[in-house]
C-alpha cells in the first residue's frame, strides 16, 4: 500500500494544485471518486492490469465506461495515466486528493465507535469539542461496536484516541506481561 500511495503522491497533488488553481476542485473531486469507483471494479481492475491491452484501449475503456460525467479534464487525466501505466493507482489518487481538499475546507471527517449507541445531544457536544480541539469543522460518523464493552474509540485521521474499556484492558494486558 505504501508503494502505491508513494506513486499516487504526485499525481494527486498535481491534480489538486491545478483544481485549486482554476477554482475547480469540486469537479476534480467528482470526477476522482468517478474515476476510482470505475477502476475498483473487479472486471475493469482486470483490464487495467492486462499486458496485452494497450494504453490507448485501457484510456479508452474507462472514459466509455464514465460516458459524459467525466469532464474534460478528467478525460486528459486518464490519458497521461494510461500512457505511464498508472491508471490502477487512480482510487488511491482519489483518496489523496480528498485529503488536500479537507486541508483546504479545513474539514475532518471523524469516525467515534462506541459499545453503545449515542444521543444526538451527545453527539453534538463531542462534535463542539473536537472542532476547538482540532480547529476544524468536524464531520461526525457513528458506529457500533460491541466488542469495545464500554467506552469509546475516535478516529480522526491518522489520529486514534482509544478511551473504551477493551483498550485499557489490552494497555492493563501487556503491562502485566512485560
Amino acid at each position: 500500500m505504501a508503494e502505491t500511495t508513494t506513486l499516487a503522491r504526485p499525481y494527486a497533488k498535481a491534480v489538486f494544485e491545478l483544481a485549486d488553481a482554476n477554482k475547480l476542485v469540486q469537479q476534480w473531486s467528482d470526477d476522482l471518486a468517478l474515476l476510482s469507483l470505475v477502476a475498483k471494479d473487479v472486471q475493469m481492475a482486470k483490464v487495467l492490469s492486462h499486458p496485452g491491452l494497450g494504453s490507448d484501449t485501457k484510456a479508452d475503456l474507462v472514459v466509455d465506461t464514465c460516458g459524459q460525467k467525466l469532464s474534460k479534464d478528467g478525460i486528459n487525466l486518464v490519458k497521461v495515466l494510461a500512457d505511464s501505466g498508472r491508471l490502477p493507482l487512480l482510487p488511491e489518487i482519489s483518496v489523496l486528493f480528498e485529503e488536500h481538499k479537507a486541508l483546504l475546507e479545513s474539514t475532518v471527517d471523524v469516525t467515534v465507535e462506541t459499545a453503545f449507541e449515542i444521543e444526538a445531544e451527545q453527539q453534538k457536544k463531542l462534535q463542539n469539542a473536537l472542532q476547538k480541539k482540532l480547529d476544524r469543522k468536524v464531520t461526525l460518523q457513528t458506529a457500533i461496536n460491541p466488542s469495545l464493552i464500554g467506552g469509546v474509540v475516535i478516529r480522526a485521521g491518522d489520529t486514534v484516541i482509544d478511551a473504551s474499556i477493551r483498550g485499557r484492558l489490552t494497555k492493563l494486558a501487556e503491562a502485566v506481561n512485560s
